[in-house]
């Protein structure tokens, strides 16, 4: 008489019985933690970025000057900076969605490397993104409030100051989610460097 059992298993002939060594089975243990903490993190930097680009996209203040027909306006489609800001936000926001697919697959196989790496090296591109349009529009945005006297650029924030304040907010949840996507990466190279 024998039973089986359906785990990793070696067998080894003792006689006429068979002696059945059963191997402790592989479980995600902290590699299910840190793949679980992944999806997590990667809903956080959806809202971050999506955020961010909303609040960029829907920047837009008018000033009437002494007539309602002559007015001064200022939106984020006045500024390259800003309109380059928003398609990347909107794009990392996309590549965020689009990866949680291989998040799950990471808390379903804790021990599979591929997905872990492929998500490495497109988080890294998309953090590449996210810090490049962060910074540049953190660039415009101070120049918005401290103005330039070298280039006789006038600060505009004391006119605009709800242009300034969305802005503002834009930038810094885009520099959220750029954080975010570095506690992802170095999270995924732990769980794969000690696979």
């Amino acid at each position: 008489m024998s039973t089986t059992i359906d785990v990793a298993e070696s067998s080894i002939n003792v006689g006429k019985e068979k002696a059945v060594l059963v191997a402790p089975a592989r479980r995600g243990g902290w590699k299910k933690g840190v793949a679980i903490m992944d999806f997590i993190l990667r809903l956080g930097a959806i809202a971050a970025a999506l955020g961010a680009a909303t609040t960029m996209g829907m920047s837009d203040q008018t000033l009437p000057f002494f007539t309602q027909f002559f007015q001064f306006e200022a939106s984020y489609d006045s500024f390259t900076t800003f309109q380059f800001f928003v398609i990347t936000m909107a794009l990392v926001a996309g590549y965020l969605v689009l990866s949680l697919p291989f998040s799950i697959v990471t808390i379903i196989r804790p021990h599979a490397a591929g997905p872990r790496l492929f998500l490495i090296v497109l988080d890294t591109v998309f953090l590449t993104l996210a810090s490049a349009s962060g910074a540049s529009a953190a660039a415009i945005v101070y120049l918005a409030h401290n103005g330039n006297q070298d280039a006789n650029w006038l600060a505009i924030c004391n006119q605009f100051t709800d242009f300034c304040a969305q802005t503002s907010g834009a930038v810094v949840s885009s520099f959220v989610a750029v954080v975010i996507f570095v506690f992802l990466i170095v999270m995924s190279s732990l769980a794969i460097s000690k696979h």
